[in-house]
């Protein structure tokens, strides 16, 4: 498995958003959600219309620890869905293929995620990167390791660093200034 990173500066993520709209609705909406979830793509990926749409909340079945999961829509995200959703059934895929009446498959997301963000100079960058980036960006906010192992369901706070790039950044920095 390749390691991939978050996208830790913001105005690289909003150009790979707007890139990514520009695309099509649903690939930048993939990316929105996805950064505003910290869900895994493959509880992503399986949505429909009617699990969002006028929800304060998602609630999901992990699909790989098996553990339900109750995560709060933050309002942004709401308006976001709204406009999304707007002329869809509840009964439509949120990520439809357009090739088959099935979502887009993993691997497709990733072709998409990784292609847009190679246009824009990012490396590193896969389907998990979405998860990443939401942990990132929420401890860089927060500081609030505790909440964010909860959100990610991890054993200690170490792998949740870890996991957001975090303890790389710290090592990167002791590093960087280092000389004998």
């Amino acid at each position: 498995m390749n390691f991939v990173e978050p996208i830790r500066d913001k105005e690289k993520l909003n150009e790979l958003k707007q890139l990514l709209r520009e695309n099509s609705a649903r690939d930048g909406f993939l990316l929105t959600f996805g950064v505003n979830t910290g869900l895994r793509i493959s509880d992503i990926l399986p949505l429909k219309v009617g699990d969002v749409r006028g929800k304060t909340h998602l609630v999901i079945t992990e699909k790989k620890t098996g553990k339900p999961k109750r995560f709060k829509i933050n309002k942004t995200l709401r308006g976001y869905i709204q406009g999304y959703t707007e002329g869809l059934d509840d009964d439509d895929f949120l990520f439809k293929s357009e090739k088959r009446p099935k979502p887009i498959t993993r691997v497709r997301a990733y072709q998409i995620l990784n292609g847009a963000a190679r246009k824009i100079g990012l490396s590193e960058i896969g389907t998990h990167s979405l998860r990443k980036s939401f942990g990132y960006h929420f401890y860089q906010r927060t500081r609030d390791i505790a909440t964010l192992q909860m959100i990610f369901n991890h054993s200690h706070p170490a792998i949740t660093l870890k996991y957001i790039g975090i303890t790389q950044d710290l090592i990167d920095k002791a590093v960087e200034d280092f000389s004998l």
